[in-house]
């Protein structure tokens, strides 16, 4: 229990106690709070984290090529990787909470390092699956959404939604910085160095982590960003992997959880399954180089920041439900367009396609958190990682079956069709969503 000050020294009786450490710290404040310089190390250690992100549409076309290996068994690959990258994350939360963020972090990089350079060494498509799909998959799920939304927990009271807008756009930013890159390499030196250059990222970033990165306000004696009262750092959490799985039950009982996993399924289909994985063999297919491809997927990453950071300043402001419903209807209504708009040169309407998507990308993610941490609390971060599970494996799924329908059909447009039917549904789950006031109706039985 916290010492009040102020109620000691009125104390008529005895000396007045010491106060604590931390708390005399609290009351002398930097100008700039602890919390903006923590965010900022979280941004940069996502954005070399984010160097994996940008590889996989690189690499079909050269390992096909190479060795011959389907289409399919490629996705196959780029699908465990982000299935393992959605499930590991909910127990990364846990493990934060139990370990702290630091340590979790720098392992979780320094797993990506190893899976990535050892793709270089590779001859089989079951060593893909192997290296780029479980040691990749694991550490980036480490690497996950999650982590953003602990450090924004803890850190900030006010300001969340802008925060985890510019967090999550440091994703984008990192696709922003490595795509041009990995696509030239790619294009002139062939896929393995860019594979080392991925394995660099993020070593590089793991002493920026362990030197800088902070797990809790209480570490530095301050309250969090936006409040006046000061909370010791809570003890670590033992049985990560027990209360990750007890949450995700009870989570499971409250139609929200369902909502929000089906969207952000949908979400992971229509963005890292498809666009992501597929534009640009899609684009290559239909005549444009890899680097043309890659540059407007680049163009996506620097769009996204913005839309990302203006959906967080917008979370604060409207109903996040109503947000997310028009963010896919947007996005839905984008992808029926893209067949048409595919060629081998990058006009116009193509530009028009890609900052609209750009803008659209993962816009959806601070409304999700925001809702995640409107109805469950303490909890938001683990289910957050267990919605962001059902954004990978949505993403996994696409990322195959796109594969296996280019190669059975000869063709993407069956997928961009589809995908786009799924962004209107979700639309409509989004709607659905009920306020926190109908939920706790519900689960009182009234």
């Amino acid at each position: 229990m916290l010492l009040d000050v102020t109620q000691t020294a009125e104390t008529p009786t005895g000396p007045p106690a010491k106060a604590p450490t931390p708390a005399k710290a609290s009351r002398a404040r930097p100008r700039i709070h602890r919390a903006w310089f923590v965010a900022a190390v979280t941004f940069v250690t996502i954005i070399g984290a984010a160097a994996f992100a940008s590889l996989p549409g690189l690499l079909i076309e050269p390992l096909h090529k190479e060795f011959d290996w389907s289409r399919g068994e490629i996705g196959f690959a780029v699908s465990v990787n982000l299935v393992l990258y959605g499930l590991t994350a909910p127990f990364a939360a846990a493990l934060m909470d139990r370990f702290g963020i630091r340590r979790v972090v720098a392992v979780a990089l320094t797993v990506i390092a190893t899976g990535s350079a050892l793709t270089v060494v590779m001859t089989a498509a079951w060593q893909m699956v192997l290296y780029w799909g479980v040691l990749v998959g694991l550490g980036t799920g480490s690497m996950a959404l999650a982590f953003a939304a602990t450090v924004t927990d803890r850190w900030f009271v006010a300001r969340r939604g802008l925060v985890t807008g510019i967090l999550t756009a440091a994703g984008a930013s990192g696709q922003l910085v490595f795509l041009p890159l990995l696509s030239w390499l790619v294009a002139n030196h062939g896929w393995r160095p860019a594979s080392i250059t991925v394995a660099m990222s993020a070593l590089v970033v793991v002493p920026f982590v362990w030197l800088l990165l902070r797990d809790h306000p209480a570490d530095v004696g301050l309250p969090a960003y936006g409040s006046d009262e000061f909370k010791p750092k809570p003890p670590p959490v033992t049985g990560a992997a027990r209360r990750a799985v007890t949450v995700l039950f009870e989570a499971a009982r409250t139609g929200p959880f369902w909502l929000l996993a089906g969207t952000f399924a949908i979400c992971g289909a229509s963005t890292n399954g498809l666009i992501k994985t597929h534009f640009i063999p899609a684009a290559h297919d239909h005549g444009m180089q890899i680097t043309a491809a890659a540059s407007l997927l680049a163009v996506i990453g620097v769009f996204d920041i913005v839309g990302t950071i203006a959906s967080g300043w917008l979370t604060d402001r409207f109903d996040a439900r109503r947000l997310l419903a028009v963010y896919y209807a947007l996005r839905g209504v984008s992808l029926l367009f893209l067949p048409m708009l595919l060629g081998p040169d990058v006009r116009p309407p193509m530009l028009f396609f890609i900052v609209f998507y750009g803008l659209d990308w993962v816009a959806t993610v601070p409304p999700t958190i925001a809702l995640c941490r409107e109805y469950y609390g303490a909890d938001s971060a683990i289910v957050f990682g267990w919605v962001l599970a059902s954004h990978q494996i949505g993403a996994g799924v696409v990322a195959f079956a796109g594969g296996l329908v280019r190669d059975v059909t000869g063709s993407y447009n069956t997928v961009w069709y589809a995908s786009g039917a799924l962004c209107a549904a979700a639309a409509l789950m989004a709607l659905l969503i009920r306020s926190r006031t109908a939920k706790a109706a519900s689960l009182s039985g009234t």
